[in-house]
Parts: C-alpha cells; sequence; structure tokens
C-alpha cells in the first residue's frame, strides 16, 4: 500500500514539475525575442518588437525617426524666420494621433504603449539638463541693471495675462476638467495653473528672435530681456506652487513642500554656492572654460538637486533650474559650460520631448463648435492679456507706441517653456487631453505670430528713424535740425554726381583675420599726409637778426597745415548659429559692446591706428556684430549707412570661405594665398556675400572689393614647389656652416614703395576708381599709371557712357600737386572691336605694368566693376574669351565670378596677374 502511494505521489510531483517547466519555457520564448544573445534578425527576429530586457533596439528606431522629422521640418521653417521648437512640435504632431498614428499597425509598430516609459525617461532626463541650460541662459545682471522697468513690463504682463487666464479657467474646468483622465482638484489649483499657462513667456525663444532681428541694442531688447528674466523665473515658481498643490493632498503637506523648497534655494545659494565659485576659480575653470572634472561635479548637481525637488512634490525641473542660477557668469563660464553639453540635449533630447508633446496632441479632439470656440478665446486671452499689459507698462516708462506694442507682442511668444509647462499639466493629471491639446495650439500661434508682427511694428526704417530723432538729428517728420559732420565735406555732398567726391574721409572695413596685413597697408597708403611748406615770411621784427653790419637776414618759417583724419570704422562679422552660446554670446550684458572691446581682431586694429607712423592721421573704431550668416550683406551695409561712410572696403577671402578661422587649409604657394580653385571656385557662401553686399551697397556708398596677392609684402611664400626633405649636415662643427645663409621662407622686402595701375573705360566705377587712384598716389611711396581705353568702330572712337572722359582726365592732371603729378604718369590705348577684347587688353597692360620689382611691397590694379555699354549694364555678362576658355568660374543659382567682379576682374584673377585686385563699384545713388 505504502509503495502505491509512493509511486502516485512520485508520478504527481514529476507531472506538475513538467508542466512548471514547460509553462516557464513557453513564458520565456514569449517574452524574450531571439535577438537577445543570437543571431538576431539573421535568424528572422523582428527588431521593431518590444523587449522589456533589450528595449534599447525599438529606442533607437524611435529616436532616429523623430530627429529625422524635426531636421527636415527646421529647413523650410528657418526661411520664415520660425524658432526650431516649431519644427519639433510640428513633428511630434504629425507622428501622433492626429496624423500617423491614424496609420494601421504605425503605432503598435513603432510606439507601442509599454515603450513608452523608457521613451519617457530618456526624453524627462533631456528635459531636465535642458532647464539647466534656460537657467545658465538667465543673466540676473539684466534685470538688477534695469529693475523698474523690467518689473513694471514684468508685472503687467503677467498680472493681466494670469487674470484672463483665471477667467476662461471657470468655463474650462466646468467643460472638459471632469473627463475621466484628471485628477480631482479645486477650481483655485486649476485657476492657478491655467493662469500661470497664460502668464509665462519664452525667454529663450525671445532671445533668438531678439538676436536675429537685431534688436538687442536697441530700448526694445533691453526692455524686453529685462522684463522677460523676470516674468520667466515667476513663472516658474508658480509652476511649483501649483504643482506641490497638486501633488499633496492637503494644504499643510503642500505648505511644508514650499518651506522645504524655500530652505533648498537658500542652502544652494549660501552654503553651495560660494565652494562652487572657489573651485571652479581654483581649477581655472572661470577663465578656460569648465574643466572635465567641474562639468561632471555641475551636473552632479543638477541631477541631485532635481532629486530633492522631485521627492518633496515639487517637479525636478525646478531643481535643475535653481543650480543653473547659481551658476558664475563672470569670464563666459555660464557660454563655455552650455558649449560643452547643448548640442547633444538640442539634437537628441529636446526632440524626443517634443515629439512626447505631439503624441499626447490629438487634432481630432477639436471636433465640435464649442471646443474651437474655446481655442479662439484662449488665443485672445494669450494675445490680449501679454499685448495689452505689457504696452501700457512700456508707455508708462516713456516709451513710445509702437516700441511699446512690440514689446508687448514679443511678450506674448510662449515657445518651448508654454509646452513644457503644459507636459508638466498633462502629467500631473491638471490638464484633460482635449485641454491640453488646445492650449497646444494656443501655443504654436503665439509662437509663430511673435516674429510677424515685430517685423511689421519695428521695422528697420522706423528703428533708423528713432534713433537718429533721440540723437537730435531730426524731427519727428525727418527734417534735419542741424548739419551732419560729414554734410560740411564736398565728399559727401549729395548733389554732386556719383564719383565726383574729392577724397574719400570716412569709410567702412570689413574685418577679417586672414586680410588684416593687406588691409593695414592699404589704410596707411590711403592715409592724409602731413603737409609742409616753407615759406619765406615778410621782414618783422620777431623775424630780423642784427649782423652788426646794418643788413637782416629773415628767417624761414615751416609751418605744418594740420589735415583731418581719416575715419576707419571696422566692423568684424560672426556667425549666429542655432547653438543657445552662440546666442548667451550677444544677450550677456548687451555683450556686443563688451564682446567689441574683447575680440582679439578688433584689438589688433585698435592697436594698428596708434601705434602706426600715421596715426594722428587716421581714427579708428571697432565693433563686433554676432548675426546668422544669410544677413552679412545687410549688416555691412547697414552699418555703413549709420556711419555715413563714402567708401566700403570689402577684402576677399583669403581661403575661400566666410568663416576666417579657416587657418589650415590646403595653400598655393605661388599665389600668395589660396589656390585658384579654393579661392573662387566652389565657394558659393562667399560669392554670394560679395555679390549680395555689392548690390546693397549701391544705395549706400562706394565699394570696393580687395582681392590680396601679397600686397604689403605679406603674403604665402613665392615657392612654386612644396618643400622637400632636406639632406642632413654633420653636426661636428656648427662653424663651418656659419656662414651659410638661412633659407627665406618668406620674400625679404626691399623695396617699400608700390605702383598702382588703372584702366580707365569710362563709367561711374571708373571715375570712383580714378579719384580713389589719385588719393592712394598722394602717399610718396606710391606710382601709379592711369591708362585711358578708348573704344572705337571703324573709323568713330568712344569711351563708353562717359563721353566727358577725357575732360576729366585732363582736368585732374592739370589739378595734380607738382609731387604727386611726378608720380603719376597717363596713358592712352584703343579698344579695336573684333581685334581686342577688354579683358585681354588690360591683362596684356598689367603684366607689363606691375610685378616688375623684385622684393617690393606689392602692387594693385584697380578696375572698375561695371563699364556701361562696353561690357553690358550687369556688371560683366559679355562673355571674354577668357571666360570662353574655362577660366569663368561657375557657382550654384547661375552666379559666378564674373557677374560679381566684373569681366576685367575676372580675366585678371584667373590669370593669376602678379598684383593684388581692387574692384570699385559707384554708390550712393539716389533713387
Amino acid at each position: 500500500m505504502a509503495s502505491v502511494i509512493t509511486d502516485a505521489v512520485l508520478k504527481t510531483v514529476i507531472r506538475a514539475v513538467e508542466a512548471a517547466t514547460t509553462t516557464t519555457n513557453s513564458s520565456s520564448n514569449a517574452t524574450t525575442p531571439t535577438v537577445n544573445g543570437q543571431a538576431g534578425v539573421l535568424e528572422g527576429a523582428n527588431p521593431t518588437k518590444y523587449s522589456a530586457s533589450a528595449p534599447i533596439t525599438l529606442f533607437i528606431i524611435q529616436a532616429g525617426i523623430v530627429i529625422i522629422f524635426c531636421q527636415l521640418l527646421a529647413y523650410p521653417l528657418r526661411w520664415i524666420n520660425q524658432p526650431k521648437v516649431i519644427a519639433e512640435v510640428i513633428g511630434g504632431i504629425l507622428l501622433g494621433p492626429s496624423v500617423m498614428m491614424r496609420i494601421p499597425g504605425f503605432e503598435k509598430a513603432i510606439f507601442p504603449k509599454e515603450s513608452m516609459p523608457v521613451f519617457n525617461n530618456v526624453a524627462n532626463l533631456g528635459l531636465i539638463i535642458f532647464l539647466f541650460l534656460v537657467a545658465l541662459e538667465v543673466d540676473m545682471r539684466m534685470f538688477t541693471s534695469n529693475w523698474k522697468v523690467a518689473l513694471s513690463v514684468g508685472l503687467a504682463g503677467m498680472i493681466l495675462p494670469f487674470g484672463l487666464g483665471f477667467g476662461i479657467a471657470y468655463g474650462l474646468y466646468h467643460q472638459f476638467h471632469n473627463d475621466g483622465t484628471t485628477v480631482p482638484i479645486s477650481f483655485g489649483v486649476y485657476g492657478l495653473f491655467i493662469g500661470t499657462a497664460l502668464a509665462i513667456t519664452a525667454f529663450p525663444v525671445l532671445c533668438r528672435i531678439l538676436t536675429e532681428l537685431k534688436l538687442l541694442r536697441s530700448n526694445v531688447g533691453v526692455t524686453v530681456l529685462a522684463a522677460g528674466i523676470g516674468n520667466d523665473v515667476t513663472g516658474w515658481v508658480l509652476l511649483a506652487l501649483c504643482v506641490a498643490l497638486v501633488n499633496n493632498n492637503s494644504g499643510l503637506a503642500a505648505l511644508w513642500a514650499l518651506l522645504c523648497c524655500i530652505g533648498w534655494i537658500l542652502f544652494l545659494v549660501f552654503l553651495v554656492r560660494p565652494p562652487f565659485l572657489w573651485w571652479v576659480k581654483r581649477t581655472g575653470s572661470l577663465q578656460n572654460g569648465p574643466t572635465q572634472g567641474v562639468v561632471a561635479l555641475t551636473l552632479l548637481l543638477v541631477l541631485f538637486s532635481a532629486f530633492f525637488t522631485n521627492i518633496i512634490g515639487i517637479h525636478a525641473i525646478f531643481g535643475a533650474f535653481l543650480v543653473g542660477l547659481i551658476c558664475p557668469h563672470e569670464g563666459g563660464f555660464a557660454i563655455k559650460m552650455t558649449e560643452k553639453i547643448e548640442d547633444l540635449i538640442s539634437v537628441l533630447f529636446l526632440p524626443l520631448y517634443f515629439a512626447l508633446s505631439g503624441l499626447s496632441t490629438n487634432l481630432g479632439l477639436l471636433n465640435d463648435g464649442i471646443t474651437w470656440g474655446y481655442v479662439i478665446g484662449v488665443i485672445a486671452c494669450a494675445f490680449a492679456g501679454k499685448i495689452i499689459g505689457g504696452t501700457l507698462a512700456a508707455r508708462a516708462n516713456k516709451l513710445l507706441w509702437r516700441e511699446s506694442f512690440t514689446i508687448g507682442c514679443l511678450m506674448s511668444c510662449k515657445g518651448l517653456v508654454e509646452l513644457i509647462v503644459l507636459n508638466i499639466g498633462l502629467q500631473a493629471k491638471i490638464l484633460s487631453q482635449r485641454t491640453f491639446t488646445i492650449f497646444v495650439v494656443m501655443a504654436l500661434v503665439t509662437t509663430v505670430a511673435t516674429t510677424p508682427l515685430t517685423k511689421a511694428l519695428y521695422p528697420p526704417w522706423y528703428q533708423r528713424k528713432v534713433e537718429r530723432w533721440r540723437r537730435g538729428e531730426i524731427d519727428w517728420d525727418e527734417t534735419p535740425l542741424a548739419p551732419s559732420e560729414s554734410g560740411s565735406s564736398s565728399s559727401s555732398d549729395p548733389s554732386k554726381p556719383v564719383g565726383d567726391q574729392l577724397r574719400i574721409q570716412r569709410m567702412l572695413v570689413y574685418l577679417r583675420l586672414d586680410s588684416l596685413p593687406s588691409l593695414f597697408a592699404f589704410i596707411t597708403l590711403l592715409s592724409p599726409q602731413t603737409e609742409q611748406n616753407t615759406a619765406k615770411p615778410e621782414v618783422e621784427s620777431t623775424n630780423v637778426q642784427d649782423t652788426g653790419e646794418g643788413d637782416s637776414k629773415s628767417v624761414p618759417v615751416t609751418t605744418t597745415r594740420k589735415t583731418k583724419p581719416l575715419e576707419v570704422h571696422g566692423l568684424r562679422l560672426i556667425e549666429l548659429t542655432d547653438r543657445t552660446s552662440s546666442v548667451m554670446q550677444v544677450t550677456e550684458d548687451l555683450a556686443e559692446e563688451l564682446y567689441s572691446l574683447r575680440d582679439p581682431v578688433i584689438n589688433t586694429f585698435r592697436t594698428f591706428s596708434s601705434l602706426s607712423p600715421m596715426s594722428n592721421n587716421v581714427a579708428v573704431s571697432g565693433r563686433v556684430a554676432v548675426v546668422p550668416e544669410y544677413s552679412y550683406a545687410e549688416t555691412l551695409t547697414s552699418h555703413a549707412a549709420d556711419t555715413q561712410s563714402e567708401f566700403a572696403l570689402i577684402p576677399w577671402s583669403e581661403y575661400g570661405s566666410l568663416s576666417d578661422f579657416d587657418l589650415y587649409q590646403p595653400l598655393s604657394l605661388g599665389s600668395g594665398g589660396a589656390s585658384s580653385s579654393d579661392r573662387f571656385r566652389g565657394n558659393t557662401p562667399h560669392l554670394e556675400f560679395i555679390h549680395k553686399s555689392l548690390a546693397k551697397a549701391e544705395r549706400v556708398c562706394n565699394a570696393g572689393v580687395f582681392i590680396d596677392n601679397g600686397f604689403g609684402g605679406f603674403g604665402s611664400p613665392r615657392s612654386s614647389q612644396p618643400s622637400g626633405l632636406a639632406r642632413s649636415k654633420s653636426g661636428v662643427s656648427l662653424h663651418s656652416h656659419h656662414g651659410t645663409p638661412a633659407l627665406a621662407t618668406y620674400p625679404i622686402i626691399t623695396d617699400r614703395t608700390h605702383h598702382v595701375f588703372l584702366p580707365f573705360i569710362g563709367g561711374a566705377d571708373d571715375r570712383v576708381a580714378l579719384r580713389l587712384v589719385l588719393q592712394l598716389a598722394s602717399n610718396a611711396n606710391v606710382t601709379a599709371t592711369v591708362v585711358h581705353l578708348k573704344y572705337t568702330t571703324g573709323s568713330t572712337t568712344s569711351t563708353g557712357d562717359d563721353e566727358d572722359a577725357t575732360t576729366l582726365l585732363a582736368t585732374l592732371r592739370d589739378s595734380l600737386p607738382a609731387d604727386v603729378s611726378s608720380r603719376v604718369v597717363f596713358e592712352e590705348s584703343n579698344l579695336t572691336e573684333g581685334k581686342n577684347n577688354l579683358a585681354e587688353t588690360v591683362l596684356g597692360l598689367a603684366k607689363v605694368t606691375v610685378g616688375q620689382k623684385k622684393g617690393g611691397a606689392g602692387d594693385v590694379v584697380v578696375v572698375g566693376r561695371r563699364h556701361g555699354k562696353i561690357d553690358g549694364e550687369s556688371g560683366g555678362a559679355t562673355t571674354s574669351s577668357a571666360a570662353a576658355s574655362g577660366s569663368r568660374v561657375d557657382v550654384a543659382g547661375g552666379l559666378d565670378l564674373g557677374r560679381t567682379v566684373g569681366i576685367v576682374a575676372e580675366g585678371l584673377v584667373s590669370n593669376a596677374v602678379a598684383a593684388s585686385v581692387l574692384v570699385v563699384q559707384a554708390g550712393g545713388k539716389k533713387k
């Protein structure tokens, strides 16, 4: 009996074990894909199938899709001056239930619900670090230095929209709150959140908009930035209060949470910040940028602060924001810290977070009239509250009405900060999905409308008018109140024809690091020479010396006539990129002024003026402008107009790019710079910049493009062959090689003189070029040759469109002082149709005129860009034989070298004439 029972028990146990094993194996096979530890897709596994033990595979697919969507949408939106956050939000909406998730199987395959916790954790980690970067961007010194206007505009820009938001929250609360997806909260807490959502302003997006519209230096920009800082900080405090009230069941618990938060703020400010600053200075991170150890320490503080605020019932992002506020801004530490981590955040983490917002946005929920009525109502409250409040407060601070309206419109920008607030409300179950969608639409509309409204209310022409009016130059009707300084100069007399200005007395120079030597040499030659006159005065008592023989001698008196110095305004352009640190470089302390003081190129330019022999004859100023690359040309010509410059000098890049830091580009050793292919071919951005600058300068002033080829004796080595390996010499006797001269890498300048060659054909450009050459020739180190090229057709000879060219040449030649006349040679030559080509003739004359001296300081060929009917009004539209042989440089969009600098300059550059080339264009026309 016992054996029977034993056998039955054993069989039961065995069957139970076998059943359990079978169940375990089947469960394992159901949950663990074959990709783990095996050959994966090679064995037929589906890589998109979510696995809890290996979630990275599907996450990579999700992240890749999000990044591609956001980048593709960012490019077209950039052309209409919309911030990148708009592309990220729209990309998220497209991927969400509004569009892509309507495709059967898309959500289950790409964004299954079980994978969203991993996606959400990565996105929120990026959000925590991003809020730290936002706080780094907030410089409280801007607020404290403008606290009166900042406080009034900031408070007015928050109180009114907060009140309107509280009012519309009553309808939203009763219409949409109780839909089963929200937590039961009182109307007071709900109204607090809605009011905060409408009162907040997107400070980071504001910084970028102000920078791109070049408003940072204006009253509007200063006011908006200062008010935006106070608005930003206040908004996060209100949000922390709202979340604390929601996360804690009782009012007493919420009070304890707020007290703990205040204590944590005091702890960070008074106990953490001092030793943190000491360590930053100790490691040299304040002067040289944060070390890897300082970056690690800072991020640990961010994570720990986020952890603390999260466990006391306040969102983690508030803790990260607090650490950013205590970081120093001295020495550019905040900017350099941002540079360390911003790319990964903005390219990967932020798009994931806003895609998460889009996945929660369902435009299909806006499906009835009541809902759309609330959409319009929320948008109206957002605009009205900010615009009315900000406008009235700005007007109370004595700003103009138009400036005040612009400030109100800028303060209505919501941007990514609004979306962060809305997501927090959705995660805390304060907002239903329908209400969340309503506010996402409001955020998109207000952000998209900010830039167009600002451009319409505060256009550049109005900005210039206000600046001149405030300086007292004009009244409000734009009637001049006093003649400008340059008005007394004949060089800027608008009644004179273009090209008839006598001398250049005020000029703008585009400063590039690679072109400084040639610019210094050119400015030195152009500066006025101090004139000394020795005269024998009449005999006076003070000039008579008694010799004792009854006669007297008059002592010659040397008089020095002071000349007005040449004013040179240097402008350095630095690209404003998509990076936050690039914007911070401009916004911190309104840093264009401070940036101009620290920039090494600007300081070198100032030092050159103070130390050069002609320092008394040249007055210089320098400024840095950080602008987007597409607005380089507009910024250059606008600055020329602001400084009332008569001539704008633009150097051609030595390395074939807009950036002047490409110092390690391969160079052609025989051309004094980059090779022709590197310097002129395929550099579409630089060629486009030159072309746009010349086009815009035509309404402002005369302009010149300087293509350097060793001018001033500075340039690349003249050896046509690259250096090879040198044979080693015995080191037994150093004295045996003492007399061996060192190999000269650069040419030795034995002659400081320059020769200038001008082919004069006719037209406004050549007239400006002629007067420029004669001004250069007033320098004792300059000689010049002016060849008058007459265009002949059969037996008829003409000078193109300028029939008075011969008279002009004769008049100027006869009016030259004797010392200058001895250094300038005037000649004539004919251009016969069908036999001589313009570009070939000039090239032939240039080869025998310039570059004849060995060891010289460099010669220059000065040419006009356009020559009327001879080469077409387009400035080089006629194809020369040089172009026909393939020397013309074609680039995208139909733009080429000939159309940019003219066919004459193109022929000189393409054939590597042994001199620099200065292309001159007349400007300042009254159209």
